[in-house]
């Protein structure tokens, strides 16, 4: 099990500034999530690298539908240039309450994953190098060999984790195209549903049972809050899920945003370090 936390608040220095303290105190991850409009997470995924040697980077989540691929590849491949091959990136749907409509982005969930899943052709594609060329029913790509970005570090790609709807054949497949799994358990009237252990390894016995490939493939847990000042009700937490198949769990303080003294609270919860167990 590997242990990361997401900035909930706070702007590119608070990143490099609070990145840092995770390193220091055993995170194996540092995500900042991606607005439609506000902190522009590279920015401080920058910062970040420039303040960190070991700790992953990454963004939790991109929403790849209300931005331009090419854009996407350029920033998160410069990013692991910078940091030495570190970057992990997150995307799925996106949240349309996030602020889709105020900013006159896609909000069909039907068209939103159409261009999430050219978005990552697009992606992949410009990773592996020019020439590529992509001709889809929402973008058209012609090879373009002038002043590109620098490779991804990382091969044969930045590890991609996607959002995948349990136990939605389609959403799951779009995810075991990549490297990662953020699960997203689904009831059948389409509403959202409370994630488990017990549907964790639904989950990874499915995975198993229909990936193609051997390359690694990480099972996400967004678990939540453990108590830094008690390690051991901390492990009985996360424990289960380890237990279950997942190999990252994830947490922040997403209740310190916006608040009072919230970094103050970020802070603390990350030097106590992450939530292991033996």
């Amino acid at each position: 099990m590997r242990y990361g936390f997401v900035l909930p608040d706070g702007n590119a220095r608070d990143a490099a500034d609070l990145a840092a303290v995770a390193e220091t105190a055993g995170w194996d991850g540092f995500f900042v999530y991606e607005p439609v409009w506000g902190v522009d997470a590279w920015v401080a995924l920058a910062a970040a690298a420039m303040r960190t040697e070991r700790i992953r980077l990454g963004t939790l989540l991109s929403p790849l539908s209300q931005m331009r691929p090419w854009d996407f590849a350029g920033r998160a491949a410069t990013v692991d240039d910078l940091s030495g091959g570190r970057v992990i990136v997150s995307v799925g749907l996106g949240a349309p309450d996030s602020g889709f409509a105020a900013f006159g982005e896609e909000t069909d969930r039907r068209t939103r994953a159409e261009l999430l899943d050219e978005a990552l052709d697009i992606v992949t594609g410009l990773w592996r190098g020019q020439p590529f060329a992509y001709r889809g029913k929402h973008y058209t790509v012609e090879p373009f060999d002038r002043i590109v970005a620098p490779p991804p570090v990382q091969r044969p790609r930045i590890p991609i984790w996607v959002v995948g709807a349990w136990p939605r054949p389609r959403s799951m497949a779009r995810a075991l195209r990549y490297d990662g799994l953020l699960p997203y358990p689904m009831a059948a009237d389409g509403t959202g549903q409370e994630n488990t252990p017990v549907l964790i390894r639904e989950m990874v016995d499915y995975v198993a049972a229909n990936r193609a490939g051997t390359t690694p493939f990480e099972i996400v847990v967004e678990g939540g809050d453990t108590p830094g000042d008690d390690p051991a009700r901390a492990a009985a937490i996360v424990r289960p899920w380890a237990e279950a198949g997942a190999t990252w769990w994830i947490e922040s303080r997403w209740s310190a945003h916006g608040t009072p003294g919230g970094l103050d609270v970020v802070r603390t919860r990350l030097a106590q370090g992450p939530p292991r167990f033996d």
